[in-house]
């Protein structure tokens, strides 16, 4: 059977809240916090929100049907689905993307799956130690908004996904990167120009520096930053 490990810092520390985690209740679309006054920030439309919950739920009864021995994790933003943990072979991690891959409405796949055992239980607890810190890292920043950043961590991996400017993704990596235990990021970004950012209207992040504005350009593809 597979196990499907869906956000692995729901029993982090409550600094987490700050950021937009996936599989951690209580959440509700739109920006609201259930339960809580928090109000948070969120670059996808409410509409893209919801499929994105629809995307993750789909894609792991696919999964879950292929019966294969694994730890597997989907995570969906803006209608990309990044699929994390370990599959014993490439036929299986093959599977997985053609399962995944015939869910509704899902744009890519980005499959990141790693051939081999299980990652051990303290792996895993590393893992959820170095999300924190992550997540703790970018709401420290006063230059950015901790908020539009998805973290996923697996075996030492941070995986980066969000709406974000080049300026935000290359601070965010930055970031990321200066966590001690984080091995490499992988960036899973679509990038907005500043202008698209100002046009959002969502945004209270600090003025970029002058600069000529990068090309937009969605996330089709993971971008590894040793």
């Amino acid at each position: 059977m597979i196990k499907l490990q869906h956000g692995l810092a729901c029993g982090a520390a409550a600094v987490l809240m700050a950021g937009s985690l996936v599989g951690c209740a209580p959440l509700l679309v739109g920006g609201v916090v259930v339960g809580g006054s928090m109000l948070m920030t969120d670059r996808r439309t409410t509409g893209a929100q919801i499929e994105d919950e629809s995307i993750e739920s789909k894609a792991k009864t696919r999964v879950h049907a292929l019966a294969t021995l694994g730890q597997i994790s989907i995570t969906s933003y803006n209608r990309t689905a990044l699929v994390t943990g370990q599959v014993p072979g490439e036929n299986e991690k093959a599977q997985v993307t053609r399962a995944v891959s015939g869910v509704e409405n899902l744009r890519t796949v980005v499959n990141e799956l790693a051939v081999g055992p299980n990652a051990s239980l303290s792996s895993r607890s590393n893992d959820a130690v170095v999300l924190t810190k992550v997540k703790a890292s970018m709401v420290d920043a006063k230059d950015l908004q901790a908020n539009t950043f998805k973290v996923v961590v697996d075996r030492g991996v941070v995986y980066l996904m969000g709406r974000v400017t080049e300026r935000e993704a290359t601070r965010g990596t930055n970031l990321s990167r200066s966590v001690p235990g984080v091995q490499k990021v992988v960036r899973v970004f679509e990038i907005l120009t500043e202008e698209e950012l100002a046009a959002l209207g969502t945004s209270h992040a600090p003025a970029a520096p002058a600069a000529s504005a990068p090309v937009a350009a969605p996330a089709a593809a993971a971008s590894a930053v040793q």
